[in-house]
């Protein structure tokens, strides 16, 4: 099921057919490439999971229950269809080799030269189907001194920059918790598929996309790199504020608890941004805090006069936040035309209920877990986002899927299962 946000009358329209009649071959697991190609099929692509009948992608299994996939696969694999077959298998490998002739698209994001030696490599599949779009993840960049390493999320991160500038300023440098690494990944390859795909409307050529987790999170560093560019430094530690530079008030205030008279819980802040652009934000906020008196006051006017009291100019401001809840600090101080947000965790975020009313969190209806939420698409398309259907059972379309791309027979089908080449439709990892 879906809720009001997403398309109500199923699966068609609404972003859902972007890319119908798009065929994706899908051998990734985990999360940078299971991200890519679950954009692809939120979108409208027919994405076609392959796994190993066993167990299938690793993620299925992390958090340890029998017979249950792990709300990690849920999140990523929504949409899909899942073909279990064994790889390690000539007959096996023969039929990925035949399906990636109809594919339009083929990711993977297996260990360096794990795919060239299963013999599914760049120039095998575009020798078959020379106008497929065949798109690599790796976690470090071809000619990196790296580039046979392994990598996660948190190498990546580590590796780009990103950890550098993450933590308090003389604190030692920690990891964002975004899996930025991964889906951030993700999220560039599947934009520059779309474009692959655009072009070969017109020129019927196919392409070799690959990208680096490494290079990748470069991307997401520009502002970073553009302060090193501006004073010859390496950007530092940002703690609550901006690489490019604070403007106080600027940061975390901590906020009184729900029903508390003194201090907060561990999320009970609210985040406060002055623009340096923007000299109005200070003024409103003066009279916020009932502060006017400082109104053109020389020693607080300007930004760089703040920067010299800064500790005075944020303890003005958590005298008047520690009053309030972080809800209500949001709601006062952003009605003034001044920047806030409440630090919100995840609980807060999934027990509200307008996130699932605008469709950005969905429902899904699992046959095995459940009722399940799921962070959906965010883009609305004509005033809706794209429906999301569960992730799927293990080899749950074998049948659809040889019988639809290569017009396999129950007969063939049959004895492909006998001989364990693939497992039986709707198998649990």
């Amino acid at each position: 099921m879906t809720t009001n946000g997403a398309n109500p009358s199923g699966l068609n329209g609404f972003g859902s057919d972007c890319l119908a009649g798009v065929r994706v071959l899908d051998l990734t697991q985990f999360e940078a490439g299971p991200s890519c190609t679950e954009t692809l099929a939120w979108l409208g692509a027919e994405v076609v999971k392959v796994e190993n009948p066993k167990a299938g992608d690793p993620g299925r299994s992390l958090g340890g229950t029998p017979g249950q996939d792990d709300p990690y696969f849920l999140n990523f694999n929504a949409n899909k269809k899942s073909l279990s077959v064994n790889l390690k298998d000539p007959r096996g490998l023969q039929l990925v080799k035949d399906l990636a002739t109809k594919a339009d698209v083929l990711v993977e994001n297996f260990a360096p030269g794990a795919i060239e030696r299963l013999g599914l490599g760049a120039d095998v599949i575009r020798a078959l189907n020379p106008s497929i779009i065949y798109c690599q993840v790796k976690g470090f960049g071809e000619g990196s001194p790296y580039e046979n390493n392994l990598a996660f999320d948190m190498i990546a991160q580590a590796c780009s920059g990103i950890m550098s500038t993450t933590g308090e300023r003389d604190g030692r440098p920690l990891k964002p918790g975004p899996s930025l690494g991964d889906t951030g990944t993700g999220m560039l390859l599947s934009i520059s598929i779309l474009g692959a795909l655009y072009r070969r409307k017109t020129t019927g050529q196919g392409d070799h996309l690959q990208v680096a987790m490494q290079d990748a999170m470069l991307h997401y560093m520009r502002i970073a790199f553009s302060y090193q560019s501006r004073t010859g430094k390496a950007a530092p530690r940002a703690a609550d504020s901006s690489v490019s530079g604070g403007n106080p008030p600027m940061g975390t205030f901590p906020t009184k608890g729900i029903g508390d008279s003194d201090g907060g819980g561990l999320n009970d802040y609210v985040y406060i941004y002055t623009s340096r652009a923007n000299p109005e934000h200070w003024r409103r906020l003066l009279a916020v805090i009932g502060r006017e008196d400082l109104l053109g006051d020389p020693r607080y006017d300007s930004p760089n006069a703040r920067s010299e009291r800064a500790a005075e100019v944020n303890d003005m401001i958590a005298a008047w936040t520690r009053k309030h809840t972080k809800h209500d600090a949001m709601r006062i101080i952003g009605a003034a035309g001044i920047p806030a947000g409440a630090v919100l965790d995840t609980l807060e975020l999934t027990n509200d209920p307008t996130f699932e009313q605008r469709g950005i969190m969905q429902t899904i209806d699992h046959p095995v877990v459940g009722p399940f939420k799921i962070v959906a698409w965010p883009v609305r398309f004509s005033g809706h986002t794209p429906p999301v259907k569960p992730s799927p059972l293990l080899g749950a379309n074998n049948t659809d899927v040889l019988t639809n791309w290569l017009g396999l027979d129950a007969d063939r089908l049959g004895a492909l299962r006998d001989d364990k080449i693939i497992g039986g439709d709707n198998i649990i990892g």
